[in-house]
């Protein structure tokens, strides 16, 4: 297969973790520096914390899904080496969503003692947000795995 069948697709993940990049080093270091209420500075620290260490799981799924595309053009995707890709996109999505469980207690006190409500429905779209890409994950590496049995008895049959 030739590789530009995946290039938008790679571009597609580029664009998707640039702006996190970014994010996390400029823009959350310059809210902790400048919280808009410093009184709300000490709920305000373990929810920047808990964004910086959803970032592990969030690149490492991106990586994974850079090394699945890779597999693609390799015509290798029909193998254990993209079950082994999803099934690491699968977890780092879990980790990710459960970092937001963590999180989520906090934002709901700003929420409380800034009187805006809808903060906690933002606060809960990532650990949605990770749950589906979690399901969709397994879904795929369960099909892959069939299809690669089903290939697998099929050599196997003259």
């Amino acid at each position: 297969m030739k590789r530009g069948s995946t290039l938008f697709l790679r571009l597609a993940l580029f664009l998707i973790g640039t702006p996190v990049l970014a994010c996390g080093s400029f823009g959350l270091y310059w809210l902790m520096r400048n919280p808009a209420n410093p009184e709300y500075a000490h709920i305000l620290y373990p929810i920047v914390i808990g964004m910086y260490v959803s970032a592990i799981p969030f690149f490492t799924a991106l990586y994974q899904a850079l090394k699945l595309l890779g597999f693609i053009d390799k015509n290798q995707a029909f193998s254990d080496l993209s079950v082994n890709a999803l099934r690491k996109i699968k977890i780092s999505a879990m980790v990710f969503s459960g970092v937001y469980v963590v999180i989520l207690p906090f934002v709901f006190m700003v929420a409380e003692l800034d009187d805006a409500p809808g903060l906690v429905i933002v606060g809960m779209v990532p650990v949605f947000a990770g749950l589906v890409i979690a399901v969709f994950a397994a879904v795929l590496q369960r099909l892959l795995k069939e299809a690669i049995d089903i290939k697998s008895e099929n050599d196997l049959t003259v």
